[in-house]
């Protein structure tokens, strides 16, 4: 009987020794798999910052295309323009209603900016920093100094189609009198 016992008590250490082994390579697969779910983790965070770095540069490089855009004129004014100007109100003793004025205009642009030149007798009279915004172009004057009178003139083309552009020029004396001027550009025919 004792022989028999040590035989059930050998074999009850047996099974209790093999399932205690398994148990523990289970447990070692199981910590095994934890860890390279954790690596698998770590590489996709990296992932996903990689791609939102990516589409960072991306937007950063659509607004610099943008930008980059934003500083020159569409081709279809790159072109001399004949304008014509009438006074349409005034309270400046310089600027009568119904007074006329003939110019060219040239829309260019460089690195800095976009300017639009007015060109009377062949002389560059004026020079407007310019924007184009959708459908209108905003233009701008610096207070100008060199005349007897301190004026600022603004312009704002708000009606803007393939052979004429029309919009309005106001006209800030040293006063603060204004005059209003209706702008048409046409087209020149001169290069």
């Amino acid at each position: 009987m004792t022989s028999r016992k040590l035989f059930l008590l050998f074999f009850v250490s047996v099974l209790f020794s093999c399932s205690n082994k398994k148990e523990q390579e289970l447990i070692l697969r199981e910590n095994a798999l934890l860890e390279r779910e954790k690596q698998f983790q770590d590489k996709e965070a990296e992932y996903d910052k990689l791609l939102k770095f990516k589409d960072s540069l991306l937007s950063v490089s659509t607004i610099k295309d943008t930008l980059q855009k934003a500083k020159e004129w569409p081709d279809s004014l790159k072109i001399r323009w004949n304008s014509k100007m009438i006074c349409k109100e005034s309270n400046c003793s310089n600027y009568v209603i119904g007074d006329q004025r003939n110019e060219i205009w040239e829309f260019t642009s460089d690195s800095v900016g976009m300017y639009t030149n007015v060109i009377s007798n062949n002389e560059i009279k004026r020079v407007f920093t310019g924007q184009y915004l959708e459908n209108k172009i905003v233009l701008d004057s610096a207070k100008e100094t060199s005349s007897k009178n301190k004026i600022k003139v603004s312009v704002v083309l708000d009606d803007i189609k393939k052979n004429i552009i029309k919009g309005t020029q106001t006209i800030t004396g040293q006063d603060n009198c204004t005059a209003k001027f209706s702008v048409e550009l046409t087209p020149s025919n001169k290069k």
